[in-house]
C-alpha cells in the first residue's frame, strides 16, 4: 500500500481543514486507516483512526469532538476533518495503514505504512 497526504497549510485558529490520504493498493479496504501527527519537538501522537469496515472510529482526547475521521473504501481515500482548530494542533500529520486486527490501533510501531506527512500550520 502507497499513501499519499494532503490538504495541509496555514489556518487561523477556529478554522478548518481537511486533510486527505489517497492509497493505492487492491486491498486497501482490509486495512485499518489511522492519522498521527508530530508537533517541533514532540513525539509522534495518535490522532484518529477508523476501522476497515468504517464502523468503527476513535480520537485522541484532545481532538475528540472537533476532528472527524472518514473513509470512502470505493475511492480509496481517507479523510480528516478538522475544526475549531487551536495553535496546539500545529504538526506534521501522517496518514498511517495497519493490516490486521493485531496491535494497538494507538501505537504508530504496529501501523505498516504511511504517507510522506503534510504540515498544518494554526497561527493565534
Amino acid at each position: 500500500v502507497q499513501l499519499q497526504a494532503s490538504g495541509g497549510g496555514l489556518v487561523q485558529a477556529g478554522g478548518s481543514l481537511r486533510l486527505s490520504c489517497a492509497a493505492s493498493g487492491r486491498t486497501f479496504s482490509r486495512y485499518v486507516m489511522g492519522w498521527f501527527r508530530q508537533a517541533p519537538g514532540k513525539e509522534r501522537e495518535f490522532v484518529a483512526v477508523i476501522t476497515w469496515s468504517g464502523g468503527s472510529t476513535y480520537y485522541a482526547d484532545s481532538v475528540k469532538g472537533r476532528f472527524t475521521i472518514s473513509r470512502d473504501t470505493a475511492k480509496n481515500t481517507v479523510a480528516l476533518q478538522m475544526n475549531s482548530l487551536k495553535p496546539e494542533d500545529t504538526a506534521v500529520y501522517y496518514c498511517a495503514a495497519k493490516a490486521g486486527a493485531s496491535g494497538s490501533n494507538y501505537n504508530s510501531a504496529t501501523y505498516n505504512y504511511w504517507g510522506q506527512g503534510t504540515l498544518v500550520t494554526v497561527s493565534s
